[in-house]
């Protein structure tokens, strides 16, 4: 099957709720989206609302401290992320294929040796044992608990990098915050889908690429591999959990890329028409994080630099035609574009009009 990638685009859209706004909540939002990042809260906050059929600012904060049904971590390339928590076991049993923490040259990055290192993985479970600390008392129960008073500089500098192979095994989120400060708490006692112990790697893979391909698809195992970890998989892995996955898909042609479907979204894709929309999307969007930075497709060359920024910064993006068009800034309320192209001025007017509800919070 031959499509094109502004019917794939446009399908893409769709799937994640964007034209429709008709996301049913924030969880399944998530779900679909297969997380949402929240390195930034208000742009996470911003893409569930933006795509919530009924957008409510609390929501957030319900499902992950009073409901339990997401979970806030670092997963998919070690970034922050929301996932529904009836899925992250999934995620960390994935991502747990790839122990960077124990190659020299990570160590050495982060200023620990390979005795240092597992003693903290030994050390922060055995602290959060039904408890739930802020960065500076896990820290403290850490030193006391390896008797290792260099793990206190080493914990504390990072933005949390000795802590996040904790997160990709499975034994800590964020918890509550108190008095203003991150606290963190173990999912097996936070969590109450929290399973038994983690699913076998080779199920929980497929379960995550056939949610990714839901989402992001038509795709190839690099695309997973850029998503999910940053490029850096092992490709047996990856092997075989499209192997596993491969009843279930069809290969399509995009443009003379050679990519996998899920079968049963082939009849939709070739279905869909090239959108002709504009929307407005926030920073760190899963629509623009799920395709890669070189698909020019979505994000032309020429604009590339203000969309993928330093430091790993994804900007505000206007969409238009399933393509970046330009982004633009948010402050009190009011909405700067930076466009690239002529966008048609009603559509575009609309597209203002809905983010500047949701930076509101006007729903």
């Amino acid at each position: 099957m031959n499509l094109t990638w502004p019917q794939v685009l446009a399908w893409r859209l769709s799937r994640q709720f964007v034209p429709a706004a008709d996301g049913p909540s924030a969880v399944e939002i998530a779900r679909r989206l297969c997380g949402v990042q929240a390195q930034v809260a208000s742009s996470a906050r911003h893409a569930v609302a933006v795509r919530a059929a009924a957008p409510d600012p609390d929501e957030i904060e319900r499902a992950l401290w009073q409901e339990r049904t997401l979970a806030k971590t670092w997963v998919m390339r070690g970034t922050l992320h929301l996932v529904p928590a009836d899925e992250l076991a999934d995620h960390c049993a994935a991502l747990g294929t790839l122990r960077s923490w124990e190659k020299g040259s990570w160590q050495r990055g982060h200023g620990v040796t390979a005795a240092e290192i597992e003693a903290i993985i030994d050390a922060v479970p055995k602290a959060l044992e039904g408890a739930s600390l802020t960065r500076e008392e896990l820290v403290e129960a850490v030193v006391d608990l390896t008797g290792d008073a260099h793990l206190r500089q080493a914990l504390t500098s990072g933005w949390g990098a000795l802590l996040k192979p904790l997160a990709r095994l499975g034994e800590l989120c964020y918890a509550p915050p108190r008095d203003g400060k991150v606290a963190f708490t173990s999912p097996r006692a936070w969590l109450p889908s929290w399973p038994a112990a983690l699913p076998p790697q080779e199920e929980a893979g497929v379960r995550v690429a056939r949610s990714f391909l839901a989402a992001h698809g038509p795709a190839s195992p690099e695309m997973l591999d850029s998503w999910l970890f940053g490029g850096v998989a092992k490709k047996a892995v990856l092997r075989a959990w499209f192997r596993d996955l491969a009843p279930e898909l069809t290969e399509v042609d995009v443009e003379g890329a050679k990519l996998l479907a899920l079968t049963e979204h082939v009849d939709a894709l070739a279905a869909t028409t090239p959108s002709r929309e504009v929307h407005l999307l926030p920073g760190f969007d899963q629509y623009i994080l799920g395709a890669p930075r070189t698909l020019e497709a979505l994000i032309p060359a020429p604009v590339k630099a203000k969309v993928s920024r330093a430091a790993g910064w994804i900007s505000p993006v206007v969409i238009h035609e399933g393509r970046v068009a330009g982004v633009w800034e948010g402050k009190d309320g009011q909405i700067a574009l930076e466009l690239f192209e002529q966008l048609p001025e009603e559509p575009l007017r609309r597209a203002v009009e809905r983010m500047r509800r949701v930076l509101t919070g006007e729903g």
